[in-house]
Parts: C-alpha cells; structure tokens; sequence
C-alpha cells in the first residue's frame, strides 16, 4: 500500500524558496514509487512504497527543519501515472488534509488514514520522534550520522577526534536508542493506519 506525503513550506513568503534543497536531500537514499516533485508554489509530494521510508523521509524532513508535513496513509487509483501531479487516489486526500493539519500542530506533522485511529496513533509516536530529532545539535548529528553509517563508537570517535565516551554522551543526549525504537513503532501504526 503507497503512502502519499505533501509536505509545503514554512513561512515561505518571508524567506527563500527552500524546495530544491529538500528534493535534492530526498533524491539521495530515498526509493520512491512516484518521485518527489514540486505541485505548487512551495510544496511537494511524493509516494512511497513502505512506511519505514516515510518515517525515514519525516525524520529527514524535521531535521531540515522549517517543513509542514502531511502523510496521507490508503490507497491510491491504479495503475499510477509516471507523474506524482497526476496521481489521485483516497491517499492523496488524505495527504492534502494532513498537510493542512500539520500547519496548525507545534511539530508541524500530521498523519490522516484509512484507519483514523491508528492514523491518530501514528501521528502521536512521529509527533514524539520530530521532538526527539528537532532538538537535536550539530554535535549530535555528528555522531549519529557516523554510527548509522556502519561506523562503531570508536570509529566515530577517532573520525571526530573525541573519546569514546564522548560519542556515547552525545548520542544518550540525542536520545539515539529511544528514536530506533520509536521508528519501528511508528512504521506499524502507519501501515494499520493505511488499512
């Protein structure tokens, strides 16, 4: 089952366009079923395939930072078309009213479904991990970006010239473990929400 996220720019009038800054980031690693492209003016959308590639991309969205992000969770109209502008679908809906959601939430996500209330819990746990990820230091980032590579502890210490310890301090300061445990849980409740 795709999922469908429109994710639209924060306070765009007032700064400058930052969407091909967030294609670009989402281009690398990222294995769409319709390719994220611009929709209008400062937003765009993209399908994907599983929801451990749209907590992914939410993750990378927070820690861009200034995104509204609405995932939309069900079906889509098949066969899709080669265009992401041309697809519709109960999940491009969805999408749409959860962008709109998303604008008047403080971690500027929201999450609507075939399942509401799995949608609603689904909200909640992605909710808690933008917290997690949005309070975030450069610091941390660091470190994390080092372990989730494939590099141990003391790799990623001796590539940053810090101790050991000093990494294992950042990442319990980025609460590391609990948002490898809360992704997981917030891939299950969106594809309950997806029905």
């Amino acid at each position: 089952m795709p999922y469908v996220l429109t994710v639209d720019q924060r306070a765009s009038r007032r700064g400058p366009d930052r969407v091909g800054e967030a294609l670009a980031e989402l281009t690398a690693g990222v294995r769409p079923v319709l390719p994220f492209e611009r929709t209008a003016g400062d937003e765009f959308q993209g399908v994907l395939a599983t929801p451990e590639a749209v907590v992914d991309v939410a993750v990378r969205l927070v820690r861009l930072g200034g995104w509204s992000i609405g995932i939309g969770a069900g079906p889509v109209q098949s066969p899709l078309p080669p265009s992401t502008r041309a697809a519709t679908g109960p999940a491009f809906l969805s999408a749409r009213r959860a962008v709109d959601a998303a604008k008047q939430r403080p971690m500027r996500l929201a999450v609507r479904g075939a399942v509401a209330p799995d949608a609603a819990d689904a909200q909640a746990v992605l909710s808690a991990l933008a917290v997690l990820v949005g309070r975030r230091s450069d610091q941390a980032w660091e470190a994390i970006d080092l372990v989730d590579g494939g590099r141990t502890q003391a790799e990623a210490a001796a590539e940053l010239g810090i101790s050991r310890q000093a990494v294992g301090q950042r990442l319990a300061a980025a609460s590391w473990e609990l948002e490898r445990e809360l992704r997981p849980t917030a891939a299950r409740l969106l594809a309950r929400a997806a029905g």
